[in-house]
C-alpha cells in the first residue's frame, strides 16, 4: 500500500478533541469513547472492536483485568494476541461493565437495538465522527496507525523493540508493522543534529 493511500494518523491534540466531542456531543458517549480508545490505545481493528467480548478482558474473579486476550477468531487471520490494557481503556471498561453487568460472553460494544455490532458499523461510526470533526483522510484505521506510530516512538524508552509492537498488533511480518509507522520530519531534523 502506498503512503498516499494509508489512513492519516492523529495528533495528541486531535485525539483529545475527539474524545471530548464523543463524551459530550454523542449519544452513548462512554461507549463511543471506548471504541475510539480501543483503536488509539490498544491498536484494535474495526473487526476486533466489534467482536470484543467481556470474557476477553475479564479476570477469573470477574473483574476487568490488565490485558485483552484476543483469540484468532476475533482477529484477522492468526492475529490473536494479548494486549496490555491502557488505563483510560480500563476506566471505561469498568464503568460500562458496572452499569450494565453483562454476561461474559456478551460483546463489549453494542448498539441501542442489538447486543452486538458489525465491523462495518464501527467503520461507519469512525467515518461519521471524523466527518463531523472535519478530519480529512482519517478512517477507522487511523487509530490503529496512530497507536503503532506512537508506540514505535516510545518503545525504546522501555527497553522494547518493534517486535513488541508487531506482537501487540498481530502482524505476521515486521515489515507490515513498519509500513504503518508515520515518519516525523521534526524528529529527523533533531536526529541529524545529534550526529
Amino acid at each position: 500500500m502506498g503512503i498516499g493511500k494509508q489512513a492519516k494518523t492523529l495528533t495528541k491534540k486531535q485525539c483529545e478533541i475527539i474524545l471530548s466531542h464523543l463524551g459530550t456531543n454523542t449519544r452513548n458517549g462512554k461507549r463511543n469513547q471506548l471504541i475510539f480508545l480501543l483503536s488509539t490505545k490498544s491498536g484494535l481493528r474495526a473487526k476486533e472492536v466489534a467482536h470484543l467480548k467481556w470474557e476477553m478482558v475479564m479476570e477469573s474473579d470477574g473483574g476487568v483485568g490488565e490485558t485483552i486476550n484476543l483469540p484468532n477468531s476475533s482477529s484477522k487471520g492468526n492475529g490473536g494476541r494479548i494486549i496490555p490494557i491502557h488505563p483510560m481503556v480500563k476506566t471505561l471498561l469498568v464503568d460500562i461493565y458496572s452499569s450494565t453487568n453483562p454476561h461474559p460472553s456478551n460483546t463489549v460494544i453494542r448498539s441501542e437495538r442489538s447486543n452486538s455490532v458489525t465491523s462495518q458499523v464501527i467503520v461507519n461510526m469512525f467515518k461519521g465522527w471524523y466527518d463531523e470533526m472535519g478530519l480529512i483522510g482519517c478512517s477507522s484505521h487511523s487509530g490503529r496507525r496512530t497507536f503503532i506510530t506512537d508506540a514505535a516512538k516510545k518503545v525504546s524508552q522501555v527497553g522494547g523493540s518493534l517486535r513488541d509492537i508487531q506482537m501487540m498488533v498481530g502482524h505476521t511480518s515486521l515489515q507490515t508493522t513498519q509500513r504503518y509507522i508515520e515518519y516525523d520530519t521534526q524528529s529527523q531534523r533533531m536526529l541529524i543534529n545529534l550526529l
